[in-house]
């Protein structure tokens, strides 16, 4: 027996007929013959020296050493197959794939495309709306946009804006609640999907930084931004809202921040990618546009003050 590894094309022919366990299925799969995909796994049981498969009247199984074999094979051309699509990725200058939040997608990036698209019909850009953990590699993704307060230092990584939480209404609202003391007796919205962060950025965090006693919070729970978000906009009630979510609706009129006071996170949105593709020039231009849409509303938010975390 010998270490030199087969031929590539009988050990593909091998992972195929394992994962069917089907000579047939595998020989469809690969657009080959039966025969001629039978006649590559008798040259990888030769070169092995020993069977890879039972042959049975209607279908096969693997042997001891075939199931010793198989799962480094599908892994060995999953990881041949990411590879081959991260180097075709390296000479596309045409395409972008971006992922980001739900929330992130519907209320920041979904609102400004248009304009990105105006300045750059060269690129086509794709969306994939998750916050599952993501391999660049694995998954066909350029940037990532991810929220939290510490980030792979593996990557390329690009803080945005400062982020904050602050009391945002209908204009209407406000003026039912003209002060915090008042908002104790509003309708409130609950955003759980910053539940993570400590210390908490809840309702009773932002009382107690305004000097305002705590209450036993009632109200609408949602686990997505956005959805708390546009219940705000519906007039629904009052919502923490989270200053990347709010800014365009607040730049706009549609949301109001009466009471100029907003609570910092410790966490911000991140613009990621491989530090082996930062330079490349779709992803230079997708971060240059990000940035200047950021200083759009940059005075409308600096203008908010900052209230210092509560301590645990």
């Amino acid at each position: 027996m010998t270490d030199r590894l087969p031929p590539l094309t009988a050990l593909r022919a091998f992972e195929a007929a394992a994962r069917h366990l089907s000579f047939a299925a595998a020989a469809a799969e690969l657009n080959v013959t039966p025969a001629a995909l039978s006649f590559q796994i008798k040259s990888l049981e030769a070169h092995f020296g020993a069977p890879l498969f039972r042959r049975l009247n209607r279908a096969v199984e693997l042997t001891e050493a075939g199931i010793a074999l198989a799962p480094g094979a599908t892994d060995g051309f999953q990881t041949l197959a990411s590879a081959w699509r991260s180097a075709q990725r390296t000479q596309d200058h045409h395409s972008l794939t971006v992922t980001a939040g739900p929330a992130f997608t519907a209320k920041w990036l979904a609102p400004r495309l248009f304009e990105f698209a105006q300045a750059h019909p060269e690129i086509e850009l794709r969306f994939s709306a998750s916050l599952r953990k993501m391999d660049f590699a694995r998954d066909n993704i350029d940037v990532a946009i991810r929220f939290g307060s510490s980030v792979d230092p593996g990557l390329y990584a690009l803080p945005l804006a400062e982020e904050w939480v602050t009391p945002v209404m209908t204009p209407e609202l406000a003026a039912r609640y003209p002060t915090p003391a008042s908002l104790q007796h509003a309708p409130l919205i609950i955003d759980e999907s910053i539940a993570f962060l400590d210390p908490p950025m809840d309702w009773n965090s932002w009382f107690a930084a305004m000097g305002l006693p705590a209450l036993a919070v009632q109200g609408p729970r949602f686990s997505q931004a956005d959805h708390a978000t546009d219940a705000a906009l519906a007039g629904v009630g009052v919502v923490l809202g989270r200053r990347a979510l709010v800014i365009k609706d607040l730049a706009e009129g549609r949301l109001v921040a009466p009471y100029n006071a907003a609570l910092a996170t410790g966490a911000r949105f991140w613009f990621l990618c491989p530090k082996t593709a930062q330079d490349r020039p779709q992803i230079i231009a997708f971060r240059e546009w990000i940035m200047r849409e950021i200083n759009k509303t940059s005075a409308l938010a600096d203008a908010i003050q900052i209230i210092p975390r509560p301590t645990a």
